[in-house]
Formats: structure tokens, C-alpha cells, sequence
């Protein structure tokens, strides 16, 4: 199993799709984070707890690293699809089973990479934005550091998601497509319309773990059982798929 590990490492650091998608995701984290840190157009009547919430949101933009590594973790499984090698895959591995463990296991692991990158520039960004475009000090508090956490564990966790939901798609371009559809519209559009339900949805149960604080939303650890719901059965669906149905 460590040979097909070792194997699948390689694949994941191959060719440049986890290099773009994370400088995707440092792009569109530094915009996110340049718009919260400029919102406070009188910054000579700051208070201390304005200063507060302009940090916590500045470390809460670098949430959008989640989409990427979601992105990452699908195309990762994939990508086999499209190129046609997972036949191959599966007979070097030594079954189906190993490589879909060993894919899950690489994928956590570079979603954990995705996770420090996200949560080292969401606790570097109040300290280089704040005083450079608002002209004040960043003020650090309980949330804050809680929320740079709840960055890393959403970008982590979307990661495995992705890649369960790579086995069940099977399309590197329906993956991508799905993904992007559900995070950035379909989502966000039924929180606003039946949030009562909406809350246990991947991406919205994901903002309550970096403590977004819409009033509706979970608890972080109901969202987080929630979250392991998502993953196991999306996980379970892909399995059996791969068991049951042909590869080629």
C-alpha cells in the first residue's frame, strides 16, 4: 500500500494543475481580502471593534481556497477519466479498492497543504493589507484565530469531497462544472430563499466553520457532522460505483 501511495503522491505533484489551482486560490484570496481590508472609508473614527471585525473578515476572505482545493481533489480522480488511465491505475494498485483508498488518503494530504497555505496567508493578510490600504493596526481576537482554523478545515475537507465526488461523476469538465455551480450559485441562492434547509448543505454547513455568522446557520460542531456526512456518502456513492461499474 505505501508503493501505491507513493505512486498516487506523484501523480497529485505531476504536470501543474495543483500549482495553478492554488496560485487560483492565493489570487482570489489577496482580492478578497484587499476588498475587506479598503471597506472603512473614515478610518481617523475607528473604534477597537471595528478594527476587530475588518481583521476578521480580512482572515475569513481567504475562505474561497476551499473552491480550489474542492477543484483539486476532482480533478485528481477525474482527470484518470478523462486521460484514460484508470484501468491502468487500478491494475498497478492492485484493485479498486487500494487505489480508492490510497487517492483519499493523497487527496487529504494535499488538502492539508492547501489548508496551511489558506490559514498562514489568512493570518499573514491583516498584517500586510490592514495598515497599508486602511491605515490602522489590525486588532486580533478569539474569533480571529478561530476563524483562520475554520479556513484551514473547510479548505482540508473540500478536498476530500472532491475527490469522493470524482468517483461518482467521472467527467473532469461535469466535475469542475458541478462544483463551481453549487458553491458559487445554486447554494448561496437557496440559503437566501429556504435557509431552514439550505443550512445543511456542504458549502453553507463550511461557512458556519469560518464562523461566517449569519444567524441561521449550525453550530460548528453540527456543521462539522454534517460536513462528515457530505464526504462519507458522497464517498460510499463513488466506491460503489467503482466496484460495480466498468472503469473504461
Amino acid at each position: 500500500m505505501f508503493n501505491v501511495l507513493l505512486a498516487e503522491g506523484r501523480k497529485a505533484l505531476t504536470g501543474r494543475s495543483w500549482l495553478y489551482l492554488l496560485g487560483g486560490g492565493i489570487l482570489f484570496g489577496v482580492t478578497v481580502a484587499y476588498g475587506y481590508a479598503t471597506s472603512v472609508e473614515d478610518t481617523a473614527a475607528v473604534t477597537t471593534q471595528v478594527r476587530a471585525s475588518v481583521t476578521e473578515e480580512v482572515i475569513r476572505a481567504w475562505m474561497t481556497m476551499h473552491l480550489f482545493s474542492t477543484l483539486f481533489g476532482a480533478v485528481f480522480v477525474a482527470g484518470e477519466y478523462h486521460t484514460g488511465t484508470i484501468s491502468r491505475s487500478v491494475l498497478l494498485s492492485g484493485g479498486r479498492g487500494r487505489l480508492f483508498a490510497a487517492k483519499m488518503i493523497v487527496g487529504t494530504v494535499m488538502g492539508v497543504l492547501f489548508g496551511l497555505v489558506a490559514a498562514g496567508a489568512a493570518l499573514l493578510s491583516p498584517l500586510v493589507f490592514i495598515p497599508t490600504f486602511a491605515d490602522f493596526s489590525p486588532e486580533w481576537t478569539t474569533v480571529g484565530w478561530q476563524t483562520a482554523l475554520g479556513v484551514f478545515a473547510v479548505t482540508a475537507l473540500g478536498t476530500c469531497w472532491g475527490v469522493a465526488l470524482g468517483w461518482v461523476v467521472r467527467h473532469q469538465v461535469a466535475s469542475v462544472l458541478i462544483i463551481v455551480l453549487l458553491t458559487l450559485g445554486l447554494e448561496p441562492y437557496l440559503l437566501r430563499a429556504v435557509p431552514e434547509v439550505a443550512k445543511y448543505l456542504l458549502t453553507i454547513a463550511m461557512s458556519s466553520v469560518y464562523l461566517d455568522g449569519k444567524p441561521e446557520l449550525l453550530s460548528v460542531p453540527a456543521a462539522l457532522a454534517v460536513i462528515g456526512g457530505w464526504i462519507v456518502a458522497t464517498g460510499a456513492a463513488g466506491y460503489q460505483l467503482l466496484r460495480t461499474r466498468d472503469i473504461t
